[in-house]
């Protein structure tokens, strides 16, 4: 059993007028006498709880009824921190060695309720993706320290290219972690798939930087990112309009109601994203500007008629 553990048994003993001392600590706990006194100091000189003797009932008790131990009556942070820790495993990062170690920690520092809080809490994403952790600690230790990177990059196609990168931010979008770097073999700005990087290796302190644009990440929506080519102007009808009209797309994002739904209106780069986005929500989901972008909705939505009419 932890310190906390004891200290928090100790301190509901108190709370009910029980009276404890070192002698109930031993029984409960099967721990040496000098351990339970270690922890009765630990109370008075390091949590500053209000005890004193009582001879007469031969045990302890506050002398201020109003005193709390940490974290005994904040739940919403207890639960902040149980929180993290699921993100952690829901964004691919749950294996590595320090998110173990910082859940022991928690698990110890906060509560004896920490364990069934967890058990209690899902955060559940679809498509996370499992990051080397040699490689998630590599490309961490570059963004801090502000150094390049070596990496070995494998494309949607397959195809593999070297890059010498200097690494700048970490995005964690969807479930899945992206690299911004500013790349030397395409002289410019990238996101890079960190699932991707199949070697990365840490380089020469950066010098001659390239800061990012203010408007590569804000100005166009989704994860491609850039400067944004149009806005797309897109009709949501029946339980789609209900469902978007209460999402953040994007911080330029503009939505009006109409009489069937609402209509969507928001900056767009790269027409990946958005094409899949509206798919989404099938026949509930209509493009009304750019005709660019009805086009490829329109050819797309030919193609999976064609796919689903041919027979197996």
């Amino acid at each position: 059993m932890s310190r906390l553990e004891r200290i928090y048994f100790f301190h509901q003993k108190l709370k009910n007028n029980s009276f404890p001392n070192a002698t109930s600590l031993m029984e409960e706990f099967e721990l040496s006498r000098a351990t339970a006194h270690r922890d009765i100091n630990y109370m008075r000189d390091r949590l500053l709880a209000p005890l004193d003797f009582n001879s007469t009932r031969k045990g302890f008790y506050y002398t201020d009824d109003s005193f709390t131990l940490p974290f005994e009556d904040s739940p919403r942070l207890l639960f902040l921190m149980g929180l993290l820790n699921k993100m952690a495993d829901e964004t691919g990062l749950g294996g590595l060695p320090e998110m173990k170690k910082l859940e022991k920690r928690l698990a110890e520092l906060i509560a004896p309720g920490y364990d069934r809080l967890m058990d209690n809490v899902l955060c559940q994403w679809i498509e996370i993706e499992s990051l080397t952790p040699t490689i998630f600690e590599t490309i961490v230790e570059a963004v801090v320290k502000n150094r390049s990177l070596e990496i070995t990059y494998c494309s949607v196609e397959a195809r593999q290219s070297e890059r010498h990168l200097e690494p700048q931010r970490l995005i964690n979008y969807q479930g899945r972690w992206y690299l911004l770097a500013y790349c030397h073999l395409r002289h410019e700005h990238r996101l890079f798939h960190m699932a991707r990087i199949n070697t990365a290796t840490i380089g020469g302190k950066i010098t001659n930087a390239h800061p990012v644009p203010t408007s590569f990440l804000q100005e166009a929506f989704g994860i491609f990112t850039g400067k944004a080519r149009y806005y797309a102007k897109i009709s949501f009808t029946g339980t789609a309009a209900e469902l978007v009209r209460r999402q953040y797309w994007h911080s330029q994002q503009k939505i009006s109601v109409q009489e069937h739904g609402i209509t969507l209106s928001l900056p767009v780069s790269d027409d990946r994203e958005v094409i899949m986005k509206i798919l989404q929500y099938g026949s509930m989901a209509r493009v009304l500007e750019p005709a660019s972008l009805r086009e490829k909705l329109r050819l797309e939505i030919c193609k999976m008629t064609k796919a689903y009419s041919s027979s197996y």
